[in-house]
C-alpha cells in the first residue's frame, strides 16, 4: 500500500465523487473536500449531500462559489440553459450539458486550495466510462492538468485518479465495498426532488447498478426501460 498522503478531494455529491472520497479517507489523510457552486440545475440537490458525507466522514468541507459561470458561459446545465435532453449519455444531444472547462476551471481552484492547505495531491473521480463527448473528462486531458498542476505548484502537487482504470458498474462495486451510501448521492441533471430517470446521468446511474449486480437505492420518477447504448 503506498504511503499515506495529504489530499484534497474535489467532490460533487454525485456517485462517484463520493465514492472517491470514501477511498481517499481509507487511503490517505485528507485535508479537505471540496464543491463548487457553479450554477449547474442540480447545484441544489448534491451540494448538500456533498457536506453531508464530509461531516460524517470527519472531513472539512468547503463549497467554493464560481457563479461568474452561470453568469457567462452556454450549456443546458445551467440554471440560466435550456432543458436538460433525455437519452443515453452518449447521445449526439448531450453535448447541449457540456460546460465549458469546468474540470479544468475547478481543477486550477483546487490546486491552489490544497496547496495552499498544505496538501501533496488532489483527488478527482475520473474513471474510464467518462465521456468522449466531454473534452475535460478525456484522460489525455486529465495528464495534461496533472502536468499542470505539478509544474504550477511548489510543491509538485499531484493529481490522484484512482478509478482512471475503472468503469462505474466498477466504481459501484469499489462504494459498496467502501460503505458508501448512494442513496445520499445524486446525479440527475434535472435537479427534481426526486431523479428523473431519464436523462444521460440517470440513464448512466441507473446502467451502472444494473452492471454492479447491485440494488440501487434511487428513486427514480420513470423506471421505463433503458434505452439502447449508441453503437461505437
Amino acid at each position: 500500500m503506498p504511503e499515506p498522503k495529504q489530499v484534497v478531494v474535489l467532490v460533487s455529491g454525485g456517485m462517484d465523487s463520493v465514492t472517491a472520497l470514501h477511498w481517499a479517507v481509507e487511503q490517505h489523510q485528507v485535508a479537505a473536500a471540496v464543491s463548487f457552486d457553479y450554477g449547474a440545475k442540480h447545484n441544489s440537490c448534491e451540494l448538500p449531500l456533498a457536506a453531508a458525507h464530509a461531516a460524517r466522514l470527519g472531513v472539512p468541507h468547503i463549497c467554493l462559489p464560481l457563479h461568474f459561470i452561470n453568469d457567462h458561459f452556454e450549456s443546458a446545465l445551467l440554471l440560466k440553459g435550456g432543458a436538460i435532453p433525455r437519452g443515453h449519455y452518449e447521445a449526439e444531444s448531450m453535448k447541449q450539458t457540456v460546460v465549458p472547462f469546468r474540470n479544468g476551471i475547478m481543477l486550477a481552484v483546487a490546486a491552489g486550495l490544497a496547496e495552499s492547505r498544505g496538501a501533496a495531491s488532489l483527488v478527482i473521480a475520473a474513471h474510464a466510462g467518462d465521456h468522449a463527448i466531454y473534452p475535460d473528462c478525456r484522460e489525455s486531458f486529465m495528464l495534461a492538468m496533472a502536468a499542470a498542476i505539478r509544474e504550477g505548484t511548489y510543491a509538485g502537487i499531484e493529481l490522484l485518479r484512482p478509478f482512471i482504470a475503472m468503469d462505474k458498474a466498477s466504481i459501484v462495486r469499489e462504494g459498496q465495498r467502501l460503505g458508501v451510501p448512494f442513496k445520499n448521492t445524486w446525479s440527475c441533471y434535472v435537479g427534481g426532488s426526486v431523479h428523473c430517470g431519464l436523462c444521460g446521468t440517470c440513464v448512466e446511474r441507473r446502467e451502472a447498478f444494473i452492471q454492479a449486480g447491485v440494488t440501487d437505492p434511487t428513486i427514480y420518477g420513470s423506471n421505463s426501460p433503458l434505452p439502447a447504448a449508441p453503437t461505437a
